[in-house]
């Protein structure tokens, strides 16, 4: 038994000394952006844009010190209608051909409680920056069940903007002027990604790695007090 609580003791002091903020990398394929806008009064039209990519740092115990920087594929909506699709990326609205992509980095992050944030940053659509604040709910943040068995956070969002703001000011009696985005995102800790550490000549050690190194030394000290 000593020598099981000397490895774990050693696992969990190096986790430790690396805990902090970490980078993650937004997942394409968990991440989408849901848009509802008014349809000439009769109902609100629903859409989503998927394959957004992006940077986070992030540490849960100081949300203050998260950065993040998004792009979104603003060509890859999806209205359910091949036709209302091209209508909505023609140049008179969205105008997809010359602004391709929408980008949003932030710029301040306002703690409300341990799950959840006000993101303020400066979103750029149809080539016009303006402030959006994201009010977002940290939903988990531990290994994924699935292989490769990463390191993921997993975060909602929603906020409401006005598209006039941006330039988007087309068929005004037709397609209303505020748009609810809700934002459902996965992020992987990126395993590439270095921490500062006071030893710049060889990168610390993954968590994950850290936490496979002490589930092994309890099976190892569990089976060596089972021999007779």
């Amino acid at each position: 038994m000593p020598r099981f609580l000397l490895l774990l003791t050693c696992c969990l002091a190096s986790a430790s000394a690396i805990a902090g903020t970490d980078r993650y990398r937004l997942d394409p394929v968990h991440t989408r952006v849901l848009f509802a806008i008014e349809h000439a009064g009769f109902s609100k039209a629903l859409g989503t844009v998927s394959g957004s990519e992006g940077v986070l740092e992030f540490d849960p115990q100081d949300w203050t010190s998260a950065r993040l920087d998004v792009v979104v594929p603003i060509t890859r909506l999806d209205l359910g209608d091949g036709k209302w699709n091209q209508a909505t990326l023609a140049r008179n609205l969205l105008d997809g051909e010359r602004f391709p992509q929408a980008r949003f980095v932030s710029s301040r992050v306002e703690p409300v409680d341990a799950s959840h944030a006000r993101v303020f940053g400066q979103l750029t659509l149809r080539g016009v920056s303006r402030e959006v604040v994201l009010d977002v709910s940290l939903n988990a943040l531990k290994r994924h069940p699935l292989p490769p068995f990463r390191r993921t956070a997993g975060f909602s969002a929603s906020t409401t903007l006005s598209r006039a703001d941006f330039g988007i000011d087309a068929w005004k009696s037709v397609i209303g002027d505020q748009v609810e985005l809700r934002i459902e995102a996965e992020a992987v800790r990126d395993g590439n990604a270095e921490a500062p550490a006071a030893d710049d000549s060889a990168p610390p050690p993954d968590q994950d790695t850290l936490q496979d190194a002490a589930d092994a030394a309890l099976k190892s000290a569990t089976e060596t007090e089972n021999q007779p």
